[in-house]
């Protein structure tokens, strides 16, 4: 991977700021327990104070004319500046019997949706500081399994870019109409053929495209170094430093390489922890395969996934994947994509070890799960809702 790339332009809402502290004193007393135990009062927090604490004489009261502060707008220029700066979550009652907490950064909650506008905002925002590309004369060209590919589109429709999107033909439904609804030009590609069959058709598109251009997610130093500058820093700032393994599933990369380098460099003791499909475990030295996880196990390794700083890779199966991602609408209220399932079934399985009570394990919940009602994940519901009658 190149050592360096020029600067990014980071969303003033991916800029990190210190959060409340959840470190303890007392040993053994748990991240969140130690958070709850000194929590302020919301009314503290606004900056409402007691009547009897703050109570004064009536002789001591001197009133005075005071010009009201003049008020500040807090209105992005554009929707690139809504990026970033997610919030994380404790999971409850799927964690029940768990020795170590779980808790979740909820990338479903970005712009589009995904952690992939990350990228799709970096990657075109650092072509465009290399002179790369430019909008309205530029054709921005990418193989996607759909994520990326809506990341990229919603920020070229801000930019003016004109956009083709290759994607195997597996991916869901909703993928494709969200592509389309944003201006996309999408081609289907041979669903046997993996990511490597999208690939290839993106790079023959691109020798036929007059200044077109590849934005080559999986090579990109660009996707990385949004998530080393960004995501890394936030779980850092969010988990007041406590956190001990961190948790994601590995697609292009870079997620699992820019949050991992920047938590290893913060404290070379944090575990990080690969999650792959069990029917497509290239990672750990099997074979690729066909599998149901949308985003993630694309059948080889990127070049944007720096495997020296993983430090375990965990296989979960599509079956399990979709139940947990179930799960987690049925009893956190979290409506997710199949690959955050994955991550929660592998946040657990570290949770449960015993070498890992009291730790505070992280992890990514990549997508929401609206996008993906036709698929597998929503089979059942869907076949029931389809049979309503009034």
């Amino acid at each position: 991977m190149a050592s360096s790339v020029a600067s990014i332009s980071v969303p003033a809402k991916c800029i990190s700021a210190p959060s409340t502290s959840i470190s303890s004193k007392n040993v053994g007393v748990s991240p969140r327990n130690t958070l709850r135990k000194n929590a302020v009062p919301s009314a503290v927090r606004m900056g409402v104070t007691s009547r009897r604490a703050g109570a004064v004489s009536r002789r001591a009261l001197t009133c005075k004319a005071v010009a009201a502060p003049e008020r500040q707008m807090n209105i992005a220029d554009n929707v690139t500046q809504l990026i970033g700066q997610t919030p994380m979550v404790y999971l409850n009652k799927i964690t029940e019997g768990c020795v170590a907490e779980v808790c979740a950064k909820l990338e479903i909650m970005e712009p589009c949706c995904s952690v992939k506008d990350r990228i799709g905002y970096s990657m075109i925002a650092d072509a465009e500081e290399r002179g790369s590309i430019t909008a309205g004369k530029t054709t921005l060209i990418e193989p996607t399994s759909g994520n990326t590919g809506i990341g990229l589109a919603f920020i070229a429709a801000a930019k003016s870019y004109k956009l083709v999107l290759t994607m195997p033909a597996s991916m869901s439904l909703e993928r494709r109409v969200l592509l389309r609804a944003f201006g996309a030009t999408l081609v289907l590609t041979d669903p046997a053929k993996g990511m490597k069959g999208a690939v290839e058709k993106a790079q023959e598109i691109a020798a036929e495209t007059e200044d077109g251009f590849i934005l080559q997610q999986f090579e990109n130093p660009a996707n990385p170094k949004v998530h080393y500058l960004t995501t890394g820093p936030e779980i850092w700032e969010d988990t007041a430093g406590k956190i001990d393994i961190l948790v994601a599933g590995v697609g292009t990369g870079g997620t699992i390489t820019g949050c991992g380098r920047y938590l290893k460099e913060k404290n070379p003791n944090i575990k990080i922890v690969a999650v792959e499909p069990a029917e497509s475990p290239v990672l750990s030295g099997g074979k690729p395969g066909p599998h149901k996880i949308q985003g993630i196990g694309a059948g080889f390794v990127p070049g944007n996934c720096d495997t020296s700083i993983i430090d375990e890779v965990i296989r979960v199966s599509s079956d399990d994947s979709v139940e947990m991602a179930k799960q987690l609408a049925l009893r956190e209220g979290l409506m997710v994509g199949i690959s955050s399932g994955a991550a929660v079934v592998a946040a657990i399985e570290l949770a449960k070890r015993e070498e890992n009570a009291g730790k505070l394990i992280a992890c990514i919940l990549p997508s929401f799960g609206e996008r993906y009602l036709s698929s597998v994940l929503f089979q059942s519901i869907r076949d029931d809702c389809e049979k309503m009658t009034f």
